[in-house]
């Protein structure tokens, strides 16, 4: 009997649908479910908020080819610092990689998927930064992801900047230690914490080394001498400064000369080295050891492919041999920097090749962006949850490899359409 049920159930459940018709919704819970988030995402486009995403039909570079458009975009929203994601001998690194060992192992790291050009890279990443020694993640919000919970007690302390990016912000959401947040860039409120934190064990201090959203670079030389005074660690995502601050590169505690105060830098392979993914902590060597033990997106990630190895390898080796290309990034910084100044704009940071043209309205900067695209600009407007709420701001992105006559045309461009949308008097 209970078999005839079955069989009628199903014939119930199937009858009128053919072969590939799509599933509709089953059960009040799932179209309950679909009402909320239909809901939410019209919320979403009527804020002005809603992140469309443009489909490239070509190579990362200065210019690139929209699918369905032309070509010769010129892009100022790419993390290509050095304009290293398109080239040859990068290009070449990967390819080689891929026919010596293969697309990918399978696995993670500690049963079956590590390989010679891992360790390698790993070494060559702690030689770079002048590090013991130096673990690979899939990314560096794996990164960061893996390192507070692996590091921090419930005796333990951290103390982060308001303004950190997300991923160090979800990192210590993981870990059990005392949180405490200091206002950004706020010397006197780290102090302020930090002596509150005296009766922790352990105390970190975690900070951005430049700031992805407002291109500021954290006071670095002030954030060692608290931690000295109140003996505490520095920790510092260097995502947006590993190739090109500092004079040869190396980051900005190169930059402000602290490279020996600062314990731990967590970074990215994916934007300055060669752009491709990855990312990793470099540090003390029982740190990393450590990591390799307990963290968990190092213990559960299959190993980054070996043409990722390649190319950030390679990245590292040109860096390695001459620092021309990052030092090239400064004078085009300064030149967008003063003329969109000049032309009445307000640009945050100083002397990064982050450069936030300030907006205030969400829908504005959306529409200034497609306005600035239909002139062959790729620029994108950034606005809530990416940044807090009346901050909305179009985030122009300096690369190596722009000529003069391409920041010259953005400038113009945004001169004409921020007049055109009463963004400019």
């Amino acid at each position: 009997m209970w078999r005839m049920a079955v069989v009628r159930a199903l014939r119930a459940r199937g009858a009128g649908a053919g072969a590939g018709t799509p599933r509709a919704a089953s059960g009040g819970a799932e179209a309950q479910l679909r009402r909320r988030l239909e809901s939410e995402l019209e919320d979403i486009r009527g804020a002005g908020t809603w992140k469309s995403e443009r489909v490239i039909a070509s190579r990362q570079g200065p210019h690139l080819r929209l699918a369905g458009g032309s070509a010769g975009i010129i892009n100022f929203c790419a993390n290509n610092y050095l304009g290293l994601s398109s080239h040859p001998e990068v290009i070449r690194a990967a390819v080689e990689a891929l026919e010596k060992f293969g697309a990918g192992l399978s696995s993670v790291r500690f049963i079956c998927g590590t390989q010679s050009i891992h360790k390698d890279l790993e070494e060559k990443i702690a030689r770079f930064h002048q590090r013991e020694d130096a673990i690979l993640y899939a990314s560096c919000f794996d990164a960061n992801a893996g390192i507070f919970e692996a590091l921090l007690t419930p005796e333990d302390a951290v103390l982060s900047d308001e303004l950190n990016h997300a991923s160090i912000i979800d990192g210590i959401r993981l870990c059990k230690a005392n949180k405490y947040r200091y206002k950004h860039m706020d010397m006197q409120d780290l102090e302020a914490k930090l002596k509150e934190a005296q009766k922790h064990r352990l105390r970190l201090v975690a900070t951005d080394g430049a700031f992805s959203m407002d291109g500021d670079i954290a006071p670095l030389r002030e954030i060692c001498q608290l931690a000295q005074k109140y003996d505490a660690l520095v920790f510092i995502d260097e995502c947006h400064a590993t190739g090109f601050l500092g004079p040869s590169g190396r980051g900005t505690d190169e930059l402000l000369g602290v490279m020996d105060k600062v314990t731990i830098i967590n970074s990215t392979l994916g934007k300055a080295l060669g752009g491709a993914a990855g990312g990793y902590t470099t540090g003390p060597k029982p740190l990393i050891d450590l990591l390799r033990q307990r963290s968990r997106p190092y213990l559960f990630s299959n190993s980054l492919p070996p043409a990722v190895v390649g190319c950030a390898s390679k990245a590292l080796d040109l860096l390695m041999e001459s620092n021309a290309i990052a030092q090239s990034m400064a004078a085009k910084t300064q030149r967008f920097r003063s003329k969109m100044t000049v032309a009445g704009f307000t640009i945050l940071g100083k002397d990064h090749p982050i450069c936030p043209v300030m907006l205030g309205d969400a829908r504005l900067a959306s529409v200034m962006a497609e306005d600035m695209l239909n002139r062959g600009i790729y620029v994108i407007g950034f606005s809530y949850p990416v940044v807090p709420k009346g901050k909305a701001r179009i985030r122009v992105q300096i690369s190596a490899v722009h000529s003069d006559e391409d920041i010259d045309r953005c400038v113009e461009a945004f001169t004409e359409v921020g007049r055109k949308h009463g963004a400019l008097s």
